[in-house]
């Protein structure tokens, strides 16, 4: 009994791994991207690092009603999936179309219209919002394509194909940096090989590192597309093309708990960031430099979320408690195992990863102290990425739609405000502000998972 036992813990961890290394693979390469903008915006000065870094978390906010609305499609392909109704999925593949339509259009016009307000309502200085406003209006006007191709790749692995979104966004993000290199800098002669070659070049500074991050997105929701259309399990092409209240209604219904919370989350964010930016132009730059610096060190768990999300709702679509049981405990441990790793190496290498972005001696200093403290979450937080994917995968938004904006204002933006304003405190104590919301929420979340309610409120389609 013990070996059978053994047998079947063996293979749900190959069958994890298997799922989740194009997700982790995919996310890894992202940040990289990620890296490289920023590191390419570094180079232009501080005010630039200062202007992606004020506007970063309008960024967030404005992607949660695709991602939201993505975890609810996710949900019902994987619920379905594992139950084998493959008729659903092809009508939840035109939904999703629809709703990344919709989402994207009401999305993109709103951000065109409110960025040359958002810098200043954040309270940046006079040239960071010059450049804020541009990053944004530029990025936004391509949204709609964005919202397509964040929703799609939700569909898609909701069949369990992981690798396709990667493949895809990892094209995206090739084509990022190649717009990145020859928009963002003016032209000019570099050496290749011991020989002077010459390097065309826009020189929109910012605005050009906002265009390539446009254009990849044009790409990418393109890209989707094509990918479900060739999907035989998921292709619209002979499957009728009106809109299906009922099946919008079931992703719905999982979307948009998920969706008023991370727009209540990312608008605490941006809260928070706007407090930063009263601490100074440096202060903020470290501050979004250790962000950034930050992202690849948890991107594994995140990785390691998208494939939970799926494992999960295919489980509970087969009806095996048992098997979804012991599923949701080895996924919770592998991933704080991974990051217990990631946050080691975060800790022992904060000065190096602060480097790669920016050569400000000041900036380098503060974001140090941020990363070494950080670091020492890391486990925790990869609990926490974990059962948030484990709760939504089975549809139980609204419990961490609770427990998100609960944590989110009263944890992180409370103490935040409480300690640049009312003690006149810096960088250090905004850090510690944000780590104790993240333990916060993991604690909260362990408790419920632990009495089972990540079941008891999953959602039961009709």
């Amino acid at each position: 009994m013990e070996q059978t036992k053994e047998v079947s813990r063996k293979e749900l961890v190959k069958l994890i791994l298997m799922l989740a290394w194009p997700t982790i693979l995919e996310q890894c390469l992202q940040t990289i991207v990620v890296y490289a903008d920023t590191a390419m915006v570094g180079r232009i000065g501080a005010g630039a690092s200062a202007a992606v870094g004020l506007i970063t978390p309008v960024t967030w906010l404005i992607n949660a009603p695709a991602y939201s609305l993505g975890v609810g499609v996710l949900a019902f392909v994987a619920r379905n999936n594992g139950a084998k109704n493959y008729k659903e999925l092809k009508t939840a593949a035109v939904q999703g179309i629809y709703l990344a339509l919709i989402v994207g259009v009401i999305i993109s016009a709103g951000v065109l219209a409110l960025s040359p307000f958002l810098p200043k309502w954040m309270g940046g200085e006079p040239g960071v919002c010059r450049d804020a406003t541009y990053y944004l209006a530029i990025t936004g006007g391509a949204f709609v394509l964005k919202s397509m191709d964040m929703v799609l790749s939700c569909v898609i692995r909701g069949t369990g194909d992981t690798k396709t979104p990667m493949v895809i966004n990892t094209l995206m993000n090739v084509i990022n940096i190649i717009g990145n290199y020859f928009l963002i800098y003016e032209s000019r002669h570099i050496a290749v090989l011991g020989k002077t070659v010459f390097m065309p070049g826009a020189g929109l500074g910012v605005a050009g590192a906002a265009l390539g991050t446009a254009i990849a997105s044009v790409f990418g929701g393109l890209a989707m597309l094509w990918a479900v259309w060739k999907n035989p399990l998921l292709s619209p092409h002979k499957q009728s093309k009106r809109l299906n209240r009922h099946v919008m209604y079931q992703c719905v219904r999982v979307g948009l708990p998920l969706a008023i919370q991370r727009l209540a989350v990312f608008s605490g964010y941006t809260a928070f960031t706007s407090l930063v930016a009263k601490l100074g132009t440096v202060t903020l730059a470290a501050h979004s430099i250790a962000i950034t610096a930050e992202e690849m060190f948890y991107i594994p768990g995140f990785g390691m979320q998208d494939a939970g999300s799926t494992l999960i709702g295919n489980a509970m679509g087969e009806g095996n408690e048992k098997k979804t049981d012991h599923m949701a405990k080895l996924l919770i441990l592998i991933t704080v195992l991974i990051m217990t790793f990631t946050g080691a190496l975060l800790f022992i290498f904060p000065q190096f990863m602060m480097g790669l972005f920016t050569k400000d001696a000041e900036v380098i200093a503060q974001g140090v102290i941020a990363l070494k403290m950080v670091a020492v979450s890391e486990p925790i937080y990869g609990a926490l990425i974990m059962m948030e994917g484990i709760f939504n995968g089975v549809g139980n938004t609204k419990t961490t739609f609770i427990v998100g904006i609960c944590t989110m204002w009263i944890v992180r933006v409370g103490m935040t405000y409480i300690c640049v304003h009312w003690l006149g405190l810096g960088l250090v104590a905004v850090w510690s502000c944000m780590i104790a919301e993240n333990v916060t929420k993991s604690g909260v979340l362990g408790i419920l998972f632990k009495k089972g309610y990540w079941k008891k409120g999953a959602v039961k389609y009709d």
